[in-house]
């Protein structure tokens, strides 16, 4: 038996309704400042929306439990105005008991049309879910509608409609299309204007560049620059690098960068031409948004021909650089000014992963709320929960909470649901690693993780690079600097270079190699300056070299970011405390000026 006869025989008619939900906006803080006052006053609004502007509309009132309403309509047009008169009835509950003003009761509204099962009491199905989902993007005052809702009242409401873009909705696997019904609210949950959708990494097309030489001979170059750039790119975890074999078929088709992206579903498009002279190359190149139809960077740049055939080009590596740190800050700039339901996935991950590695705690914690949203939504993908993973030891780390115990607990559960979603996710295996190192201090088996990673994928830079941390640990330079090497040399996007060159750091400190130490730990405050690992190992090397004044400013800096810092505490938090480095480290930033309990 099918579910609508099934639905038919228990007593329950299948119809097309739109439903309206209604939610009281932060109940309990009004409850909390005038119990009495709020409950009277919701007591009297809710008897004016049941008895007379739900019966105006020619609705029903299905459910009145606690703050919120649901509410049934033939028609996605009396739903609609019922909505905004709801909305309007709110503005007259500011009048307390005598008279007295009070502050107005605000109520989040949904619209959503749906098949869904009725009996004389209540309603049932998939569209009813939708609906109760949909208010969560609805700021107070505001009305959301949905995809459907939308196209049944266009030419009514145009005026006052506004396109939300595809939003992502918590237990719900795919983006609902969602607009705003009569203006934003005093906080909106979505900016105005604002709009999302999307996936895991941002893609990226690279066409050949368009040769503009007089000699024939030249006219290759620019499918070898591109070919090597792509090479280059692919080796790049944050970013989706379109084919060579889709991106060549464009090279002559003159399209506009959006066009090009439509037609290889890349959100960037890297292009340009080139000229030869006297044996040199001159490069133009642009990268483009293609949804947003704007150039993100470009510039214009020269290199031998020589240089460029034999694979010596300066060039491949100016643009990989380039091209990652415009990706990057524009997916920032993204994330600066859009709500968490509209922004892709992509700029979701991106963006936390560059938050969460600039030593700014607001910013950090802007990252782990960026995680948590994308954990939800992409509840099959290893990667959040492995970055969400590490973010709990970062947490720990930069001292901004002192519940080791507690945040490791959190970091592996979060390591091993991004385990559970692939088991052989090298990420995954290297985060988990990271945790039992850090936090647990269980270095054997954090080198077992960093190794079966390193099986699943030998050229996992993070798995490297905490690999060559955990022989800086134990004192082992020589291997520690040769692995953390290695997995700086697999260049990630910045900013995580900056974390890597922190970490290279530790590594060079454990092998004294005191001035390279300094050199990296320098290059990577450039863009990072609030890291106190950094800035810590920058301090033990000064006082190894015997720049003690120098050492002084730096811990001087390091207690000005975390001001309860002492050698006691930084060895209780380092796995290094059980070795003979953790005695040398601890001892120095004692000289250099750290307080020792």
């Amino acid at each position: 038996m099918d579910a609508e006869l099934a639905g038919e025989a228990n007593g329950l008619q299948r119809v097309v309704r739109t439903i309206l939900f209604a939610d009281l906006v932060e109940s309990c803080r009004l409850a909390e400042a005038d119990e009495a006052g709020t409950a009277a006053r919701w007591r009297q609004l809710r008897a004016v929306i049941e008895n007379r502007i739900v019966p105006r509309h020619h609705g029903r009132l299905i459910r009145t439990e606690g703050d919120g309403l649901m509410m049934l309509f033939d028609h996605p047009l009396l739903a609609a105005r019922c909505a905004l008169d709801i909305q309007n009835a709110c503005v007259l509950s500011a009048d307390g008991e005598g008279g007295a003003p009070a502050e107005p009761l605000m109520l989040r509204e949904s619209l959503h049309e749906a098949e869904i099962f009725a009996d004389e009491r209540d309603v049932y199905g998939r569209g009813v879910n939708l609906a109760a989902r949909l208010y969560n993007l609805a700021g107070p005052g505001e009305i959301v509608i949905s995809d459907c809702v939308h196209a049944r009242i266009a030419g009514a409401f145009d005026a006052c409609i506004e396109d939300l873009g595809e939003c992502h909705l918590r237990h719900l696997a795919h983006p609902v299309h969602a607009y705003r019904l009569g203006g934003p609210g005093p906080r909106p949950v979505i900016a105005p204007s604002a709009a999302g959708g999307g996936v895991l990494r941002p893609s990226i097309a690279v066409i050949p560049f368009v040769s503009r030489c007089l000699e024939a001979r030249h006219e290759v170059l620019g499918e070898i620059l591109a070919d090597d750039i792509i090479t280059n790119l692919s080796a790049a975890d944050e970013l989706r690098v379109i084919s060579r074999l889709s991106t060549s078929t464009l090279r002559e088709l003159h399209m506009s960068a959006s066009q090009a992206g439509a037609q290889l579903d890349a959100r960037y498009v890297l292009s340009g031409a080139y000229r030869t002279y006297g044996g040199k190359i001159v490069l133009t190149v642009e990268l483009a948004d293609t949804k947003l139809e704007c150039v993100v960077w470009g510039e214009t740049m020269t290199d031998s021909i020589d240089a460029l055939i034999g694979g010596d080009s300066a060039l491949v590596a100016h643009i990989h650089d380039a091209v990652g740190t415009a990706v990057v800050s524009h997916e920032l700039d993204r994330a600066r000014s859009q709500a968490l339901p509209t922004l892709e996935s992509s700029t979701l991950l991106l963006s936390s992963i560059a938050l969460m590695h600039r030593g700014v705690r607001d910013e950090f914690e802007r990252a782990g709320q960026m995680l948590d949203v994308l954990a939800e939504r992409a509840r099959r993908q290893a990667t959040p929960n492995a970055w969400l993973a590490k973010w709990h030891v970062l947490r720990y780390n930069r001292g901004w909470t002192t519940d080791r115990v507690g945040e490791a607990h959190l970091a592996l559960a979060c390591a091993r649901r991004a385990l559970d979603a692939d088991s052989h996710s090298s990420m995954a295996l290297a985060v988990e690693g990271f945790v039992l190192t850090n936090l647990l201090k269980q270095l054997d088996a954090g080198e077992d993780c960093y190794k079966r990673a390193l099986e699943a994928n030998p050229n996992d830079s993070l798995a490297w690079l905490l690999k060559g941390t955990l022989h800086a640990f134990r004192g082992d330079g020589d291997e520690a600097v040769a692995s953390t090497g290695r997995a700086l040399a697999l260049s990630p996007l910045d900013p995580l270079r900056s974390f890597y060159e922190s970490l290279c750091a530790t590594a060079a400190l454990s092998a004294r190699q005191y001035t390279r130490v300094i050199e990296l730990a320098e290059h990577s405050l450039r863009h990072s300056p609030n890291n106190t690992s950094t800035l810590r190992a920058l301090a033990i090397a000064q006082v190894e070299l015997g720049f003690i004044d120098e050492a002084r400013l730096t811990i001087g800096k390091v207690l000005a970011i975390e001001p309860y810092l002492t050698v006691r505490s930084f060895l209780e938090r380092s796995p290094s405390a059980e070795f003979e480095t953790g005695r040398i480290w601890s001892d120095a930033l004692r000289r250099a000026g750290l307080p020792l309990q």
